[in-house]
């Protein structure tokens, strides 16, 4: 379960099994039955019945992940000196005063040992053959993943996706005839309905907690880079993460997500990522095992305060547009800077996050119908989404060339090059380095810029992909990469 401290949000996982089923108090579940509608089948009543409808359907994920590092710091290098030369060797170049320097030695580290890190946490099945809902944060890239059943089994699980910007993961056991729990639909959720979670807190298993929903359309927490968050106070812990949140009718409306706490333990505040956007991630994990999301390229912000007065506008009507990327969608479509979007497809823009969540769940080529104010004066814009530059990066980096080389690379947005000082240039921007990688023992590091492979410019994933074809067949290849420390010629070896 993420776990917000203080101010800031970090994983924690438990270990551990015990079954137990943790319900309301007398006092919660008498005032329950005292506004139970019989007929609907809620409160206290209602509440049973939602358990065990959830409980055979919710399961225990654990993993494992292999990683380097020393036994009390993982991630850490570990180094061993084998005799008194190699301390000198490690510290001071391999030169020992009143002694002559020993070649060849002067950079003998020993490999980093090998530890594995271990979690737990929470899904729910939702296909009777074995797709079951969870967290990013709890399989993530977990080399191992197994899933325990209510009647004990326990199976490995397959990862289908994992979207780390939403916090949603898709995985599957080998399995079929399973309970699975039908999704419901967030948008009609209202504050102030109940709801249950369930899941395995501290590692106790089956355990299932009522309140009700505090709040919705909750952001900028840092839970995700996508977020709309269902904000409850029934009692979500470390454990919960991937569990789900359910409404009265024994629906799923939400995924248990983060906590907000002092200490790890439980204060009142949980976020569930609310199920619409869970499916509509969920669909296209099952479909390409990634996401990609619409894009416009406008910089947008909240009408608040003085800015609401200073376009003459109640706060909270719409959204200012601050920027309008060159040679996006937006720029395409006409939008400007200063404008202030009203509605899209007729729905009215109640904020900049939510305006992004909706772009970002379109699929690229999606058309969209925008009311804005210009000057004054009411309007309508129609857009064509396009592709989030880092999604398609992401889904074009992944063969076997690039892997041999230990890297992997994004397109250089308007957005990258003014925050890594690469305006008005042209290439590749290193987004992630394999520390054992051929790239990492040649210097090149994350949010390098590559310009060129082998003296060819590259100006896109695609050219950079293009230009490392003949990558395994070559003796070497030539990078010119560029940092702020300046611009250097790179020759990787591939023997």
């Amino acid at each position: 379960m993420m776990k917000l401290t203080s101010s800031r949000f970090s994983c924690s996982f438990t270990s551990g099994l015990a079954a137990v089923l943790i319900l309301s108090s007398q006092a919660f579940a008498a005032k329950a039955e005292e506004t139970a509608d019989p007929a609907s089948g809620s409160g206290r009543k209602g509440f049973v019945a939602v358990a065990k409808k959830a409980v055979p359907c919710v399961v225990s994920i654990s993993v494992e992940k292999t990683v380097a590092g020393s036994a009390g710091m993982p991630g850490a290098q570990e180094f061993e000196f084998n005799d008194p030369m190699d301390f000198f060797e490690r510290f001071f170049g391999g030169q020992i005063p009143g002694q002559p320097r020993r070649q060849q030695q002067q950079r003998r580290f020993a490999q980093p040992r090998q530890f594995k890190q271990q979690g737990q946490g929470s899904g729910f099945i939702i296909t009777k053959d074995g797709y079951i809902l969870t967290n990013h944060h709890v399989v993530g890239d977990a080399d191992k993943i197994t899933v325990k059943l209510r009647d004990g089994r326990e199976l490995t699980a397959k990862r289908i996706g994992s979207d780390s910007k939403s916090e949603v993961a898709l995985i599957k056991i080998d399995a079929d005839n399973l309970p699975f729990l039908e999704l419901g639909d967030s948008a009609k959720l209202e504050i102030g309905e109940w709801v249950i979670a369930v899941g395995n807190p501290f590692g106790l298993a089956e355990t299932l907690t009522v309140g009700v929903v505090s709040a919705k359309g909750r952001s900028g927490m840092g839970i995700a880079d996508y977020e709309d968050m269902i904000q409850t106070d029934a009692a979500i812990n470390p454990g919960n993460s991937g569990g789900p949140l359910m409404d009265i009718d024994g629906k799923v409306v939400g995924i248990n997500t983060a906590i907000f706490s002092r200490d790890g333990g439980y204060m009142g505040i949980g976020f569930a990522t609310p199920i619409n956007m869970a499916k509509a991630i969920k669909d296209q994990l099952l479909k390409s095992g990634k996401v990609i999301r619409g894009f416009l390229g406008i910089g947008i912000q909240d009408l608040k305060g003085e800015l609401a007065e200073r376009f003459n506008l109640k706060e909270g009507t719409g959204i200012l547009v601050t920027d309008v990327m060159k040679g996006s969608p937006a720029e395409k479509s006409d939008l400007k800077e200063e404008d202030v979007i009203l509605k899209i497809d007729g729905d009215e823009v109640e904020s900049s996050a939510a305006f992004r969540n909706r772009i970002s769940s379109l699929s690229p080529g999606t058309t969209v119908s925008l009311t804005i104010l210009r000057d004054g004066a009411k309007k309508t814009v129609k857009a064509v989404c396009g592709t989030l530059p880092h999604d398609l990066a992401a889904g074009t980096t992944a063969d076997d060339d690039i892997s041999s080389l230990g890297l992997s690379v994004q397109e250089l947005t308007g957005e990258l090059a003014a925050h890594l000082g690469y305006a008005g240039g042209n290439g590749v921007v290193v987004s992630n380095v394999d520390p054992s990688g051929l790239a990492a023992e040649s210097g090149i590091e994350t949010g390098d810029l590559i310009t060129s492979v082998n003296r060819k410019s590259v100006k896109s994933v695609e050219e950079f992909n293009n230009a490392l074809a003949d990558f395994a067949k070559a003796k070497a290849i030539l990078l010119r990469v560029k940092n702020g420390k300046g611009t250097r010629f790179v020759v990787i070896s591939t023997k």
